[in-house]
């Protein structure tokens, strides 16, 4: 039988324990349906889940539900772990939760050395490096064999200086990481694991000038020929409904045959260009706006008193940017599976404090655009869940059943 991990061994331990003293079963699933999971998820083909980022707090259970979402992702920053214990993370817990509840799960390590902060990535064999490899030893034993997906980095070309893109820097730190993660698994689940393991994301490589490099095809060419690693993950943000195809030209080729992941994927780069279009003359007259009013100024507005959800409507419907391409989700999707490389799909599930903030101005990225939920510039349904933002909840569940 495989080893499980810390988390299940306790849980099966407390059960034991509970059977004994002849207290009432504990809610822990036993092995068997654990070795279940691990048949039905271990190798998800062309899935489509929920993204939640960093704050679980803008994901519902009853979203979930309402979205008719099966699976689910969230990012864990390295660093945050540095205080308590992983289980008290945020993300990680909400993700251990919905394996609990039977979701799909997919789980990224975030290592973030922003070119702001003037941080070099970790050299391997360095104090810097430890630390980090000290790190994931804490959150290794609570996920490997609960979560369905570990996805090795979030966006480790974002989240890395330049000068480092190059180098070999970035290479070796994520290859070190890698296969730190590997061996751990290879150790303590000899006979197979649920947890299948993706590098982490390529971002704006519609953009190839700037950002597909000697970096690029080095992460490409670790990711076909290390056998235990199952493919890549991309964060194609664009500019246009055929934006995408650009990073599907530049990993399919190196794939082989092993799969992509897409965690994050949005228009959001169109919206930001039209921030400052005019408002649709029908939304100012019925609302009473003034007629030279740009986009932003309404969001502005809707971020600091929500609005009924008909009026958030009729701005988004009334905008051509926005609704001649309100099918973007479901058409996107089905461009992906029809690759066949397709593993797991998640998009971005609700308005979280870091897009939604009151300095929201004409230079801002309109994450808020994009997600399913509108907690933040729609006031909220009668039983107090967020509102759907508009198109792409019911963009969600019809890409559910395709």
């Amino acid at each position: 039988m495989s080893s499980f991990s810390r988390r299940r061994l306790l849980q099966l331990s407390a059960a034991a324990g509970a059977a004994a003293l002849g207290a009432a079963s504990c809610s822990a699933r036993p092995a068997t349906d654990q070795a279940a999971g691990a048949a039905r998820l271990s190798s998800p083909t062309g899935v489509l889940g929920a993204n939640f980022n960093g704050d679980p707090s803008i994901m519902s259970w009853a979203g979930l539900e309402r979205a008719e979402a099966t699976w689910v992702r969230g990012f864990a920053a390295m660093p945050d772990l540095d205080e308590g214990t992983p289980a008290d993370n945020r993300a990680i817990k909400t993700l251990l939760d919905a394996v609990d509840r039977k979701y799909g799960v997919v789980l990224s390590l975030k290592f973030p050395y922003f070119p702001r902060s003037h941080d070099r990535i970790p050299r391997p064999g360095t104090e810097e490096m430890k630390k980090d490899l000290a790190r994931v030893d804490k959150v290794l034993p609570e996920v490997m064999g609960e979560v369905d997906v570990l996805v090795i980095g979030n966006e480790p070309f974002i989240e890395c200086p330049k000068a480092d893109w190059t180098n070999g820097a970035i290479n070796d730190f994520y290859e070190t990481v890698a296969e730190h993660v590997i061996d751990y698994r290879a150790k303590n689940f000899p006979d197979g694991c649920k947890t299948v393991l993706y590098m982490g994301s390529l971002n704006h490589l519609d953009q190839p000038d700037e950002w597909i490099n000697s970096g690029t095809d080095r992460w490409m060419k670790y990711v076909r020929d290390t056998p235990e690693i199952e493919g890549t993950d991309i964060h194609p943000h664009v500019d246009e409904p055929n934006g995408a195809q650009a990073y599907l030209d530049y990993v399919l080729p190196k794939l082989g045959d092993k799969k992509f992941l897409v965690t994050e994927f949005s228009l959001v780069q169109l919206w930001k260009n039209h921030l400052t279009d005019k408002i649709p003359a029908a939304y100012a007259e019925k609302y009473g706006v003034p007629a030279g009013t740009e986009v932003w100024q309404v969001i502005r507005n809707a971020l600091k008193q929500p609005f009924p959800k008909q009026r958030w409507y009729d701005l988004l419907r009334e905008s051509p940017w926005f609704e001649d391409n309100k099918h973007y989700l479901s058409e996107q999707m089905a461009k992906f599976r029809a690759t066949g490389k397709l593993a797991v799909a998640t998009y971005g599930i609700g308005q979280d404090a870091a897009m939604s903030g009151d300095d929201f101005d004409a230079k801002s990225t309109p994450w808020l655009l994009n997600s399913l939920y509108a907690s933040a510039t729609v006031q909220s349904e009668p039983n107090g869940e967020a509102a759907p933002n508009y198109a792409w909840l019911e963009d969600f569940t019809r890409a559910q059943k395709s």
